[in-house]
């Protein structure tokens, strides 16, 4: 009786082990999954499509630039704004 009473509680132990259920030791469909998922959420495009195969570049340009750079003569950049959100200064105003 106990050694029937231990094979029922070893057999019942080990179905949760099985791939059926979902058990612990089981290699079902999502094994791996986050790491799928993970390399999945870095590709932006894997086929990109371009207006134009190569970009437009100047050689001429560039060797104008390096001279400045040597020459120590480099343009500013013209001063851009990133925001046209007015600043006004607090008040009632209606006093």
């Amino acid at each position: 009786m106990r050694t029937e009473l231990v094979a029922i509680s070893c057999a019942l132990l080990l179905s949760g082990c099985t791939a059926e259920q979902g058990g612990l030791y089981s290699a079902g469909a999502a094994f791996g999954e986050a790491n799928r998922q993970t390399m999945m959420a870095q590709v932006i495009d894997p086929d990109p499509q371009y207006e134009y195969a190569d970009p437009e570049t100047s050689g001429h340009h560039a060797q104008q630039a390096i001279e400045r750079y040597r020459k120590d003569a480099v343009k500013k950049p013209e001063k851009v704004r990133t925001s046209n959100v007015a600043t006004q200064a607090g008040g009632s105003g209606g006093n």
